[in-house]
């Protein structure tokens, strides 16, 4: 807990009380999808194409809260390994792996100091984990490290839109409603998210040893509703608008 900087105390508090109430009840269903699909309104990679073929791949996720994601993934023929700060969330995930396999390392680290070693990976993933939970000045040198040369990072976040049109409290908004420069630390129902600007991340990228290869706006299907957990944004906005977005880049 001391060890943990201050931000990452608050989320891991915020998942704690997630988990409790929403995401151990949905693990089942996730776990058992057999479709990989992306964010709130779950648009699938099929369509999306940003994962290729894992089969032989090891992979990391960071922040893998119940690591659905990680098991999808798995499933596919890849060595996966899920980081989690959250030790309500791992347990949701043993269990998942217990009751439906298949089974793959889970360690409890925060995104920003993983204890596993220099370029052992292939993929870095992140799907709404270190994405928006961690700082990325600190998770993305981290991912750098953790990746081979020539190897890949992609994660998913809420849209820099998305961000820009909301406030404080209620849900987004078909107008700007904050400022961009500056962005990056926000605060919301007690968690600490990170947000940055489109500019900001290719700085940051680059800075840390990428090259960025695609960005890709997501569009909430024509049957999509709205998300009954993480309402903030609707599905008709998401159809209009991108309310995430996956970004794609390969180490140097």
């Amino acid at each position: 807990m001391t060890e943990l900087p201050e931000h990452a105390v608050r989320n891991r508090e915020v998942w704690t009380k997630a988990n409790a109430e929403y995401t151990d009840a949905k693990a089942t269903e996730a776990w058992a999808q057999e479709e990989i699909t992306w964010g709130m309104f779950s648009v699938p990679e099929a369509e999306v194409g940003v994962l290729g073929d894992v089969a032989g791949l090891d992979v990391v996720e960071l922040g893998c809260g119940t690591a659905y994601f990680s098991a999808w993934l798995a499933r596919r023929g890849a060595r996966v390994v899920g980081v989690d700060v959250t030790p309500a969330q791992l347990e949701t995930a043993r269990r998942m792996q217990a009751e439906l396999g298949p089974e793959f390392e889970l360690v409890e680290a925060s995104a920003e100091a993983v204890p596993l070693a220099d370029a052992s990976f292939d993929l870095v993933l992140s799907e709404y984990g270190a994405s928006i939970w961690c700082d990325p000045g600190a998770w993305i040198p981290e991912a750098a490290r953790l990746l081979r040369p020539g190897r890949r990072l992609v994660f998913l976040r809420n849209s820099t839109l998305a961000i820009l049109c909301s406030r404080d409290e209620g849900r987004v908004e078909e107008r700007l409603a904050r400022a961009q420069f500056g962005m990056w630390r926000f605060e919301w129902e007690g968690g600490v998210e990170f947000h940055l600007a489109h500019g900001d991340w290719i700085a940051l990228l680059r800075s840390s040893g990428f090259d960025v290869e695609r960005l890709v706006e997501l569009q909430a299907p024509a049957e999509a509703a709205d998300h009954p957990y993480y309402d903030f944004v609707g599905a008709d906005w998401a159809r209009r608008w991108p309310a995430e977005e996956i970004w794609v880049a390969r180490k140097r």
